[in-house]
Parts: C-alpha cells; sequence; structure tokens
C-alpha cells in the first residue's frame, strides 16, 4: 500500500496561528497532572514518565490547543485504572508553553532534562504535543527523545528526527524543513468535492496579512490545478467587511467557499453569508474546527452552518458505532465537549502505549532509544507496510525518509458535514475515499 501523504489544507492551521504575535509568559501546570495516577510503592512500579507540552495560554485563545493534551491525559487515566504498562503507571507531567518560543524551550528543559529513569524529573517521551511555537524541537531532537503523535502546526515534525507527527511524514527529517525547505501538500479535498458534487466554482477567502494571504495562495493553486474557476476574496484584517466579500461571492456564484481566517473569522463570515442569502454547497473547514461546539461558535448562521463540511486524516468523533470511537467517549464525557484534536491526542498516547509494551516484552526496558527504534521499526511500529491506524482511528500512517519529494500521491481523507440535531456526520469510508493527485510545493 503506497502511503498517503498528509493534505495542505490542515497546513492551514500553522500559517492562520501566524495572524497573532507568537508572546506570553509560560504557565507550568504544576502538580494537578498526577491526578489519578497510582503510587508507585516498590522498585517495580515505578512510574513512566511523560510529558505533554501544550500551548494551553496563547495569543489565540485559551482552548485553541488543549484537545490533543485532554485526549491523551483521559487515554491514560483509563490505562493507569487498568494496570499502566507491565505493571508500571503512566505519569503525565504537563507544560503550557505559553504559545511563545522562549516558553516553549523552558518546557523542553523542564521535561526532558535530567537522568532518564531516575528519581528525576525527566521524561521518557513526549506524546500530543500541541505548540504555537515548537522552538524547542531541535533540543528534543538531539537529546533523542520520541515526540509521539504531535500536531504539525509548523514545519518540526517534517524537520528533526526523533520526531513522529500524529499524520507521519515522507520527509528526510535531516535538519531542514522538508526537501530543501519546501514541504508538499495534495489536492484531494478539492478533487473530493469535485467529484461527489459536482463543485467547479470556488471561492478562497482570506485576510491582509502576510501568513493568511500565503495560505491562500496555496489554496488556490490546488484548486486551479483540479481545474476550478476561483473567484479570491481578501478583506482587510483589523477592519474586516465580510459582507461585502459574501455578496460578491453570492454574485460570483460560487459552490465551495474555502478560507485562511481564524474561528471568530469563519464565524462572522458564515453569519455574513447567510445575511446576504448565499446559497453554497459547502463552507469547507480544517481538523481544528471539528468540534462539538458548532451551535454555539456559529449560532448567528443556521444556513451556513448546515453547509459546514470538515475534512481531515482520522475517524469521526461522532461515530459511536465503531468500538474504539465509543471508548474514547465514555473515557472523554466528563470534558462536556468533543472534538477531533481530542480523539487524535487519544490515538497517540495509545501509539506510545503500543511502543512501550513492545519494549517492556524485550527486557531492554521502556527507554528512549527503545522507543525510538519502535517507531522506526515498520515506518512507525507493528503495523509494518499498512502503517499505525490506533484501531482503526486513524488513516494508517507512516514514516519515510524519501530522498525526493513526491510528484503525485494516493492520499485518503475523512470526510463529515454538519447537521443540526444530528452533529457532525460521516461521509463515506475514510480508507476509501483515496486520490492519486498530484503534490504542490509550499514553504512553511
Amino acid at each position: 500500500m503506497r502511503r498517503r501523504l498528509r493534505a495542505a489544507e490542515p497546513a492551514a492551521l500553522g500559517l492562520l496561528l501566524l495572524l497573532s504575535a507568537a508572546c506570553g509568559s509560560r504557565l507550568p501546570e504544576s502538580d494537578f497532572e498526577h491526578r489519578g495516577t497510582p503510587t508507585a510503592p516498590t522498585a517495580a512500579a515505578t512510574p513512566l514518565r511523560v510529558g505533554i507540552i501544550t500551548s494551553a495560554t496563547s495569543p489565540v485563545g485559551a482552548a485553541a490547543f488543549t484537545g490533543p493534551r485532554d485526549g491523551a491525559r483521559a487515554w491514560f487515566e483509563r490505562l493507569n485504572a487498568r494496570g499502566g504498562i507491565d505493571g508500571r503507571p503512566v505519569e503525565v507531567r504537563l507544560c503550557d508553553d505559553g504559545g511563545s518560543g522562549v516558553g516553549n524551550n523552558e518546557c523542553v528543559h523542564q521535561l526532558i532534562d535530567g537522568s532518564e529513569g531516575s528519581d528525576g524529573n525527566a521524561v521518557v517521551a513526549l506524546v500530543a504535543t500541541t505548540a504555537l511555537d515548537y522552538a524547542g524541537a531541535s533540543r528534543v531532537s538531539r537529546a533523542g527523545v520520541p515526540d509521539i503523535g504531535g500536531q504539525p502546526i509548523g514545519a518540526a515534525y517534517d524537520t528533526y528526527p526523533h520526531l513522529y507527527g500524529i499524520y507521519g511524514s515522507l520527509a528526510p527529517r535531516d535538519g531542514t524543513p522538508g526537501w530543501g525547505g519546501r514541504l508538499y501538500g495534495g489536492t484531494e479535498v478539492y478533487r473530493y468535492f469535485a467529484r461527489e458534487h459536482g463543485a467547479r466554482t470556488a471561492a478562497v477567502v482570506s485576510y491582509n496579512q502576510t501568513a493568511s494571504a500565503a495560505y491562500a495562495r496555496l489554496v488556490v493553486r490546488g484548486l486551479e490545478a483540479e481545474g476550478y474557476d476561483v473567484v479570491t476574496e481578501q478583506v482587510d484584517f483589523a477592519l474586516p467587511n465580510f459582507r461585502a466579500a459574501a455578496a460578491d461571492l453570492k454574485e460570483q456564484g460560487a459552490d465551495l467557499v474555502f478560507d485562511a481566517l481564524d474561528t471568530h473569522g469563519n464565524a462572522r463570515l458564515c453569519e455574513a453569508l447567510d445575511d446576504v442569502g448565499a446559497e453554497i454547497t459547502a463552507k469547507v473547514t480544517n481538523v481544528q474546527n471539528w468540534t462539538s461546539t458548532v451551535p454555539e461558535d456559529y449560532k448567528n448562521s443556521p444556513r451556513c452552518r448546515n453547509a459546514l463540511w470538515v475534512t481531515g486524516s482520522s475517524r469521526n468523533f461522532e461515530d459511536t458505532d465503531q468500538a474504539a470511537v465509543r471508548e474514547f467517549r465514555e473515557a472523554t464525557a466528563r470534558l462536556g465537549t468533543h472534538s477531533q484534536w481530542q480523539l487524535e491526542g487519544w490515538a497517540a498516547a495509545m501509539w506510545f502505549t503500543e511502543a512501550a509494551r513492545a519494549c517492556a516484552e524485550t527486557g531492554t526496558g521502556v527507554t528512549r532509544a527503545c522507543l525510538d527504534d519502535f517507531m522506526n521499526r515498520g515506518e512507525g511500529g507493528e503495523a509494518g507496510d499498512k502503517g499505525y491506524t490506533a484501531d482503526g482511528l486513524l488513516i494508517p500512517v507512516r514514516f519515510e525518509r524519501a530522498a525526493e519529494p513526491p510528484k503525485t500521491r494516493r492520499t485518503c481523507l475523512s470526510v463529515a458535514r454538519w447537521q443540526d440535531g444530528r452533529g457532525w456526520v460521516s461521509q463515506g469510508d475514510m480508507n476509501a475515499d483515496c486520490f492519486d493527485v498530484p503534490q504542490l510545493a509550499y514553504r512553511p
């Protein structure tokens, strides 16, 4: 099976987050991370320490990055209640980097330094990292600390060895992003809407801000490569006139609307589309906005709200007919709201657990080197050529180090649409909605 390449679509998040300055102070989360973790009365039960770095307080909002952290913690709490790994509980050490590079470096220092396996605070691995500015990534790599299942907000997971993003990577990961500073993404999202809905006209709305405009250009290139007629709209970042943009989109008869906006901008654009009476096939968003809070976020735009579609690389958290999803939902019921990033954090913790159990069985012990070897063996675990799926929660994930960037790849995607009263409703099969598509270069 050929490995899917992470789509260009998730790159939106990394670019959009540049709309806010990466500033703010680090606010470490202290000892409450030990809640629910059994004590270790004997040497045999010494905890396995893992670290989770999250930009829990950041310029883009307090809840923007916490989903993967919350999903991973829920997995480890359930794992510990069932006896841990080879009788050892997993001790989760949290660090909030405040959304800044300085804070991120402090978190990395706090978590990875010290004597591995001693009574110090050093962790054996990082899990579900979700950082606005992963400035400490090179330090993590130099220390040989496996970082398992992190969110690729920036280019770190396509740059450094020992870092294993939740969506995999084909890049050489030799210290330079991608291939000579260029990353590649596919056009499968645009191909999907053309095939399934006959969409031929698409609009791309962006701010007049460098990062937003750069991502919008990438989306335009992908749409044009798939034969769409493309309408572009740019609004002022400080004083956006979404109503004027929406009126023009209605006039142009756009089938699809893509954007390079933040969550607040998305909601305001949807309100404007409803206000002018625009009829669109789909308002397409990305995995970060795949949450159960849609009714609140889009409360003033019922027509646009019910035209929301989302694409990603993991199974819809609403698919409770699947046993793996049901387990996730039961373990996270206390959170009140659910999101796709929570599910992906849960999957990242599962991945670490599989690696740690394999290391425990070898007799060498759960060490950084053993975990890293596991992640490299079979390109991400015991699944071999098929890739890692977290019991079917992920489209198969693999890590390769291709010398040359791909020109085309077979890429699969999960798709869901919002329907009031039903929530996010899956469309098709994420392991069957696959396309051979061109790969377009972009600079992170």
